[in-house]
């Protein structure tokens, strides 16, 4: 049987009053890059500092690669841990060189096998003309880069990054995330990244892991949390939805934009919730929609690609968002709306 690279059994820790961590089970996978995400103040970076042995847990037992590291009667100290880490604000050395900095963690190990390891980690990363440059003089992309670097150099069992791409901007951190988990999985590197980006959550772990108030929600793939989320928490945090009310008959829920079968039997005559991605109302301004409902658009955003429309549905209170590569024309303002029945979620 395979041991696990990391488990988390019943982890537990508070500050004061609070809990901030509350009965946390996770198992990690060797090889596996894991994304913890959640909105501020969720527990997940004192998850990962609880990894690294900055904290503490109250409870639980923490277990690496079959060997227990922190539990009630055991406590392995940080740098005897092998776990690598790298900081949202990189923590680079100002006075030491790109190639002084990755060679920092190395002083248990000869000084020439030291110098061959950096620089081979340095040519991985594409900083090998920037060697003998200092920190101050590198962009954000190349400074993250050092810092992966640094923290891969000891040969750590785990890879733990606290937001390492929030810093970037935008263009920037697209393309160095790419780089970055490309690297990790070139490399066989077990890691757990804390984002509080939903869309870099998605993209970059073999496994998401949404946590609300010190618990973990749900659990699974990028697809698993976006196309079936089990809680409104979940659904909110990777879409925003179209929240329409209704009432549950006969295995439906009934709303002004229709009646849809809910994906579980829920209580006769319940008040409910539906759930309707933007992306999954289609829109027709020539009557072609069998089965639509009619409605007015109310304004328009133009997003690039894609086009935001707001639709007022009579006998609806609140707009609909409507977003489509689509294009209607310009001037028509009266449009027929129906929802994609597979994509709807519903909650009570």
């Amino acid at each position: 049987m395979t041991v696990a690279a990391l488990e988390l059994k019943n982890i537990g820790k508070r500050f004061g009053p609070t809990d901030v961590l509350n009965n946390i089970d996770l198992t990690v996978n060797s090889g596996e890059i894991i994304c913890l995400v959640g909105r501020s103040g969720c527990g997940k970076s004192t998850l990962l500092r609880i990894v690294a042995g900055v904290e503490t847990p109250d409870q639980g037992t923490l277990i690496m690669n079959g060997r227990e590291i922190a539990g009630p009667s055991s406590f392995v100290e940080p740098e005897n841990r092998n776990i690598g880490f790298v900081f949202q604000d990189y923590a680079l050395f100002p006075h030491l060189t790109v190639e002084r900095n990755v060679m920092f963690g190395l002083n248990r190990v000869p000084k020439d096998e030291a110098r061959e390891r950096a620089n081979s980690l340095i040519d991985h990363v594409g900083l090998r003309a920037l060697a003998t440059r200092y920190p101050h003089t590198l962009s954000g992309g190349e400074q993250q880069r050092v810092a992966l670097a640094r923290a891969l150099a000891p040969r750590p069992a785990i890879l733990l990054m606290d937001e390492p791409f929030s810093n970037l901007d935008r263009g920037l951190r697209d393309s160095v995330r790419e780089e970055t988990l490309s690297l990790l999985r070139g490399l066989g590197t077990t890691a757990i990244m804390v984002t509080h980006d939903p869309e870099e959550a998605l993209s970059a772990g073999d496994r998401v892991v949404l946590m609300q108030q010190g618990q973990i929600v749900q659990t699974g793939s990028g697809y698993d949390l976006h196309d079936r989320p089990n809680c409104r928490y979940a659904a909110d945090f990777f879409c925003a939805f179209n929240k329409v009310n209704g009432v549950i008959r006969n295995g439906r829920i009934e709303t002004g934009l229709g009646a849809f079968t809910t994906p579980e039997k829920l209580p006769e005559g319940a008040q409910a919730v539906a759930y309707i991605r933007p992306s999954a109302i289609s829109l027709s301004a020539d009557g072609a929609l069998n089965g639509s409902v009619e409605g007015f658009i109310s304004g328009r955003t133009f997003l690039g690609e894609i086009e935001q429309l707001n639709i007022q549905v009579p006998g609806m209170s609140e707009n609909l968002r409507v977003r489509s590569m689509d294009r209607l024309p310009q001037g028509v303002d009266r449009v027929q709306l129906k929802v994609k029945q597979e994509t709807v979620l519903v909650f009570i």
